[in-house]
């Protein structure tokens, strides 16, 4: 067949009306539907909101051959899990030492480090006036006996549910893992649902997720604020970092990371520089 086919993500106003020019031009349209939409933006492009369906495709086709190729080189997920904990020195901060506006070191217990880059968490509320509050995220841990239904028996999963699903403004994430990966007792799965806070009721917005996991053993419910950074920091070389957004899949957290590391250091990382070393240290895969 020698026609040429368009295919139109959306069916609103703006939709229609392209779709009608391009029939007078003698273009054919595909239209995928609401779910089809929702589930390719949303669980595999990994967009946050309906934004993209506004924008060129290039950078939603990006973001899909990703999910692909990431999926084809690991196997059973596009995700990486890690192994065990990370536990780290846990010390007061009485205070950041300033000079001529730009950080010179931090004071614990009466001694002072020095330094000339800070990074921080901004839960330290020595830098209240740093910071600024975007929101609230709620998450629920549930330890579970089961895996999750209608996943093949998954050992470990990610489920995202589209806002347009749930009639809400935010999806709701869904991770789960188990006892393979050294995070819960022998035989158990612990499973993590987030979202963006939305009402005055932010476990009944968690709710879809929890029809999932039923039954489901205990639970553990945390509200906490969404803090980011006024100023880049560039000019008082303190990098405080963004606390952690509804998503399980850690792309906004990749992407703070790179950008505090273009601030530090004046330019982007350099990944394909990293994996040269690698190559040299142990060989090529």
């Amino acid at each position: 067949v020698n026609e040429e086919y368009m295919i139109m993500l959306g069916t609103g106003l703006m939709e229609c009306i392209l779709s009608g020019i391009m029939s007078v031009n003698g273009k054919k349209k595909s239209d995928l539907g609401q779910d089809v939409i929702g589930f390719t933006g949303h669980a595999l492009a990994l967009y946050r909101t309906d934004d993209c369906l506004y924008q060129p495709c290039g950078e939603t086709i990006n973001r899909i051959k990703l999910y692909s190729e990431s999926l084809a080189r690991y196997g059973k997920s596009p995700y990486l899990h890690p192994l065990y904990s990370t536990y780290v020195l846990n010390k007061p901060i009485e205070e950041i030492i300033m000079q001529n506006g730009k950080v010179i070191g931090v004071k614990s217990e009466g001694e002072i480090a020095r330094c000339k880059k800070l990074t921080c968490d901004p839960i330290y509320s020595i830098i209240f006036d740093r910071k600024r509050k975007l929101g609230q995220v709620i998450r629920v841990i549930w330890i579970l006996s089961h895996p999750i239904k209608n996943t093949n028996n998954a050992s470990s999963c990610q489920i995202i549910i589209p806002q347009n699903e749930v009639n809400q403004k935010s999806d709701i994430y869904v991770c789960m893992i188990f006892s393979a990966h050294n995070v819960a007792a022998q035989g158990k799965y612990i499973a993590i649902a987030s979202t963006t806070v939305e009402t005055k009721e932010p476990e009944k917005e968690i709710r879809p997720a929890l029809e999932l996991l039923e039954p489901t053993e205990q639970k553990f419910v945390s509200i906490s604020d969404f803090l980011v950074p006024k100023d880049l920091g560039t000019e008082s070389q303190i990098f405080i970092t963004r606390t952690y957004d509804a998503t399980t899949h850690f792309e906004v957290t990749c992407d703070d990371i790179k950008g505090i590391y273009k601030r530090m250091m004046g330019s982007e990382f350099d990944f394909e520089e990293m994996k040269q070393k690698k190559n040299d240290m142990y060989g090529e895969d």
